[in-house]
């Protein structure tokens, strides 16, 4: 049972979460007791009103990107709705047959590496055709093909439909997110990249967690069938959002800045952003980040930690609910925290995805210490806190000093970059595991420790570089040279 775990740990976290929701009150109790001994009563943890004021100035004050933002939180919604319903029908399917690991294995992969492989293209679609319809027939897509996988609730014989509807879905998501990344900027003005994309970055950490649990509730109140036909409505409703959305002919992130030449559409190749980049250190810096911090992945240790080393509640779902809350927990308030130090210039926000890359080093330190389930929910607050700052940070770095014509391409590598190594992983990390036991599991997070430092100081090397090229750059610029 442990090495089906180890291979897959985004639905034993599903399961967990979902399990949580069913236990006795007294477990809901401890759950909550654990959590509130686990975070510190101090200045640093306390957010200022006006910081959260800023978000809900910005839902009401700009329509257009809360339409935006209302549509991805019901598209990731859909995406994660299904996550319980199809993986408990894969293992009743598959129960006795001797293969029901590997089965749902292939499920994890049919959702990870088809994206992977489209991501070059789908760069390209959202560079060369309008994002806003891109937006809206991804969701039709992606709703019919989870009325699709209706069909597959008739019986085991129809298993592999749920791998063909499933890759469809994933591959159409995987055109999704960058277009939507790369529309941002479009409603967004400059002064509120920050903000919006701390939205979104938080929204995504909280779906995660209520689109399974949602999902399992409803299937286990109504039903897989009617699970599913929600799960495919959501997607509706997403689209209808995306069509009231106003673009405007420029991007308003670009209001008051230089006015670029842009590239004909039909030259927007892949090769032609590979170009960009290549030409582009700043820009190539900014798509690091996200893959850097996928070096040392958290998942399966967090599910061992949750089950076998602070066991608390049935089989662990006590513990585990509490350490998957710590981590959204700390994805939400990263960047509401940071962000009281930002003024949103590129310079320092490179300067505190430094501080992120350190928080992850420090949440593994943490975390290798921890003598109860306390201190290690704490040690997981951190280590996500830092993640989620990098991701936020890196995402409006791109936004701000990416060309409007090329942020989808931009994007499309950003996200490849991070889903590779986040695969390799979450493999290795398995492997790992089975072969230390349990027993010296601390041995993998001391060295996760460890590796965490090697982007850190890569990033604060790579910072030190830019900023020197890009102060002899403003020395050598016409306007310094005269005197302006």
């Amino acid at each position: 049972m442990l090495q089906v775990k180890n291979r897959l740990p985004n639905i034993t976290m599903v399961a967990a979460r979902a399990k949580c929701i069913v236990q006795p009150a007294k477990s809901c109790s401890t759950l909550l007791a654990v959590l509130a001994s686990a975070f510190p009563r101090s200045p640093l943890f306390e957010l200022p009103p006006g910081l959260l004021m800023q978000y809900v100035k910005l839902i009401r004050g700009n329509r257009d990107f809360t339409k935006l933002w209302l549509a991805q939180v019901v598209s990731l919604l859909g995406d994660w709705f299904n996550t319980i319903v199809i993986s408990a029908m894969i293992v009743q399917y598959t129960d006795g047959t001797g293969y029901q690991g590997i089965a749902v294995s292939a499920f994890l992969i049919a959702r990870m590496i088809p994206p992977l492989l489209m991501r070059p293209l789908a760069g390209v679609l959202a560079d060369r055709f309008d994002r806003k319809r891109l937006l809206i027939i991804s969701d039709v897509l992606r709703a019919l093909a989870v009325l699709g996988l209706l069909i597959t609730t008739q019986g085991p014989e129809y298993l592999p439909l749920i791998y063909v509807f499933t890759i469809i879905q994933f591959l159409v998501s995987s055109v999704f997110e960058p277009a939507r990344n790369a529309l941002m900027p479009s409603v967004l003005y400059r002064h509120q990249l920050v903000i919006g994309n701390t939205l979104s970055s938080i929204t995504w950490s909280a779906m995660l967690a209520i689109g399974a649990i949602c999902g399992g509730i409803v299937a286990e109140i109504f039903g897989i069938r009617a699970a599913l036909f929600i799960d495919a409505l959501t997607f509706v409703v997403s689209a209808l959002l995306v069509m009231t959305v106003v673009i405007p002919l420029a991007p308003r992130s670009e209001i008051g800045q230089e006015q670029r030449r842009k590239l004909d559409k039909s030259k927007r190749s892949f090769a032609d952003g590979i170009r960009h980049l290549r030409e582009r250190p700043g820009t190539a810096a900014a798509l690091f980040v996200k893959s850097a911090q996928s070096l040392t992945n958290a998942d399966a240790l967090l599910i061992i930690y949750g089950t076998q080393v602070f066991a608390l509640g049935d089989q662990g779902i006590t513990s585990m609910a509490i350490l998957w809350a710590a981590f959204g927990t700390g994805a939400i308030i990263g960047p509401l925290l940071t962000n009281r130090f930002s003024d949103d210039s590129v310079k320092l926000l490179r300067r505190l995805i430094t501080v992120g890359f350190a928080m992850i080093a420090l949440g593994w330190l943490l975390w290798g210490m921890s003598p109860s389930l306390e201190i290690l929910a704490l040690a997981v607050v951190v280590r996500s806190m830092g993640g989620s700052v990098n991701w936020t940070y890196s995402s409006v770095i791109i936004q701000q000093i990416v060309p409007d014509e090329y942020l989808g391409r931009m994007f499309s590598l950003d996200f490849a970059g991070f889903e590779l190594v986040q695969s390799i992983g979450i493999v290795l990390v398995g492997v790992l595991i089975d072969a230390a036991g349990a027993g010296s599991i601390h041995v993998i997070v001391y060295a996760s420790a460890l590796i965490a430092l090697v982007p850190l100081l890569a990033w604060i090397w790579i910072i030190l570089r830019l900023e020197a090229m890009e102060a002899r750059e403003m020395m050598t610029a016409p306007e310094f040279a005269a005197g302006g």
